[in-house]
C-alpha cells in the first residue's frame, strides 16, 4: 500500500477518509482472520506432519504453509511473510541440500521484474509529490462540464489510468479528494454519490491489468512466463488495454443501468494553480519512460533498464530526495519477491508435483483447465490478497498447463476477484466513504463472471495471435 497522502510535501493536502469508516468492517471481524490463521496452521501441521512423504517435503510444506496462511489471512502486515520464508528456508531445509542454503535462496527473488516495479513505485512518488496525480483527478472532474454520465465515465476512465501506473489505492484516494466538493453537495439519496463512488472503485480495480506494472499479480506472471517466451512491456499492453477497456466500458454500462443518473452536476471552483516547473519536468520523464518502455521492441533496451534510469534521473537531478527513498512501496517489493520465492520453493521440494500426482487433470481439455484455474483465482482473490492467490496458484498452474499464457491468465484472473467490500482497497475505501456493500456485490458479481468467461473463451486464443501459446 502506498504511504499517506497527507505526509507528502509540495502538494495539495488530501481530505483524510474517516478512520472508522474502514476500521469498523475489521473491527467486526476482529476474531475471524485469528481464527481462520490458527486452522490454516493446524491444517499445514497436519500435512507437514502425515500429508506428504519425505524430508524435504514435510519441511517445505511447514515453511511454505506458514507463510500462505499469515499471506492469505493479511493477519501480518503482508512483506512479513516474505521475511519469514527467506530467513526460515535456510535454517529449516538448508541443511538437507545446498539448493536451501541463504545465497540459493537470495537468488530465487533476484528478477528484474522487481526493477520494473520499482522504477514504476519512483514515478508515482514523483507525480504525488509534485501534483500531477491530482491535477489530472482534477482535469477529469472539470472535463465533464457538469453532465453526470460523462463525469462518471471521465471519473472511470481517469482513475483506471491512474491504476495502470500507480497503486490502485493512491489512484482511488487521489480520484476520491478531486470528487469530494461533488459528493459533498450531491443530495440526500441522490444516485449520483453511490454511482461516483462505484465508479472510482471498479476503475481503480480494474485499471491495474493493463500494464505489467499495474499490479502484484502482473509482475509474478510477467515472471513466469519468461522461461517460455519472453513478455515485453508493449507485448503486454497490446492484449491487456483492450481487455482492460471492454471490462471498464461493461462496469460503466451496469453502473448507468444500477444508478439512474440525471440532472446537472455541481462542479467545485476551478483551480487556477498551474503545474509548477518541477511537475513539468516530472511529466517529461515520465512521459519519456513510458514511451521507452513501449518502444522497447524497437530500441531494444529492456523494460527494467529504462526503469533504472528513470529512477536514476528522478533522484539525481533533485525532483526526489533522499527521504523519498522511505515512500516507495518496499512492502508490495517484498511482497512480490516472497512471491517469487515461495514459487521457487514449491517447485524444488517437489510439492507441486505431489499436489497434482494422481488428479489426471490431463483427461480434461485444455480450455476447461485454463476456464478453472482463471475462475478460482478470482475467487480466492476476491477473499484474500491477490498477489497471496497469485504466488500459490501460478506454481500449481504451470504444472497443469506449462506454457507462456497459463500465469498470464491467472494474473487476469486475480484481477476480477472484486465483489466484496474487503476484496481490494478501492472496494474498502468507497464503503468507507458510504457506498452500501450490496452494491458493490450486485456490480461485481456480474464483473466478475463477464471477465471469467472472456478471459477463458477468447484468452488463449488472443495470446496465440501475440505469439504467446
Amino acid at each position: 500500500m502506498s504511504p499517506p497522502l497527507a505526509s507528502m510535501p509540495d502538494t495539495e493536502a488530501t481530505p483524510a477518509m474517516p478512520i472508522e469508516a474502514l476500521a469498523a468492517p475489521a473491527s467486526r471481524r476482529h476474531w475471524t482472520r485469528p481464527a481462520l490463521a490458527g486452522v490454516g496452521l493446524v491444517a499445514v501441521g497436519l500435512v507437514a506432519g502425515f500429508g506428504v512423504q519425505g524430508e524435504v517435503a514435510s519441511r517445505a510444506v511447514l515453511v511454505a504453509g506458514v507463510c500462505l496462511v499469515l499471506w492469505l489471512s493479511e493477519l501480518v502486515p503482508p512483506f512479513v511473510p516474505t521475511l519469514l520464508l527467506l530467513g526460515a528456508t535456510p535454517v529449516v531445509l538448508g541443511p538437507l541440500a545446498p539448493d536451501y542454503q541463504l545465497a540459493s535462496v537470495l537468488r530465487w527473488c533476484a528478477d528484474p521484474v522487481l526493477i520494473l516495479f520499482l522504477g514504476g513505485f519512483t514515478l508515482e512518488v514523483a507525480a504525488m509529490r509534485h501534483g500531477l496525480d491530482s491535477a489530472v483527478a482534477r482535469h477529469v472532474v472539470r472535463g465533464s462540464r457538469g453532465r453526470p454520465r460523462l463525469l462518471l465515465l471521465l471519473v472511470m476512465g481517469g482513475v483506471a489510468f491512474l491504476s495502470m501506473w500507480m497503486s490502485n489505492v493512491a489512484a482511488a484516494a487521489m480520484m476520491l479528494a478531486a470528487l469530494r466538493p461533488v459528493l459533498l453537495a450531491a443530495p440526500a439519496g441522490a444516485p449520483l454519490r453511490p454511482a461516483l463512488l462505484a465508479t472510482v472503485a471498479l476503475g481503480a480495480n480494474l485499471g491495474g491489468m493493463a500494464t505489467p506494472v499495474g499490479s502484484g499479480p502482473n509482475a509474478l506472471a510477467v515472471s513466469a512466463a519468461s522461461t517460455f517466451a519472453p513478455v515485453t512491456f508493449a507485448g503486454w499492453m497490446a492484449f491487456a488495454l483492450p481487455l482492460t477497456a471492454l471490462m471498464l466500458l461493461l462496469g460503466f454500462g451496469l453502473i448507468l443501468l444500477r444508478f439512474r443518473v440525471a440532472g446537472p452536476v455541481t462542479l467545485p471552483a476551478p483551480m487556477t494553480r498551474a503545474l509548477s516547473p518541477s511537475g513539468r519536468r516530472v511529466l517529461a520523464v515520465s512521459a519519456a519512460c513510458v514511451a521507452a518502455w513501449l518502444t522497447e521492441p524497437l530500441h531494444g533496451v529492456p523494460a527494467p533498464v529504462v526503469a533504472l534510469g528513470a529512477t536514476a534521473l528522478l533522484f539525481g537531478t533533485g525532483l526526489l530526495r533522499r527521504e523519498d527513498l522511505g515512500r516507495l512501496d518496499w512492502s508490495t517489493l517484498l511482497l512480490i519477491a516472497g512471491g517469487l520465492a515461495l514459487g521457487k520453493l514449491l517447485e524444488h521440494s517437489g510439492l507441486v508435483a505431489h499436489a497434482l500426482d494422481g488428479a489426471r487433470l490431463e483427461a480434461l481439455p485444455r480450455e476447461a483447465r485454463l476456464g478453472a484455474l482463471v475462475v478460482v483465482a478470482a475467487v480466492l482473490s476476491a477473499l484474500m490478497s491477490n498477489t497471496g492467490t497469485a504466488a500459490l496458484l501460478l506454481p500449481l498452474a504451470l504444472s497443469v498447463e506449462p506454457s507462456a499464457s497459463t500465469p498470464i491468465l491467472v494474473a487476469m484472473g486475480c484481477a476480477f476477484g472484486i465483489p466484496f467490500a474487503i476484496s481490494t482497497p478501492p472496494n474498502a475505501m468507497a464503503a468507507g466513504e458510504g457506498l452500501d456493500t450490496s452494491e458493490l456485490l450486485r456490480l461485481g458479481v456480474p464483473l466478475m463472471v463477464a471477465g471469467c468467461l472472456l478471459v477463458s473463451v477468447t484468452g488463449p486464443w488472443v495470446l496465440r495471435l501475440f505469439g504467446l501459446p
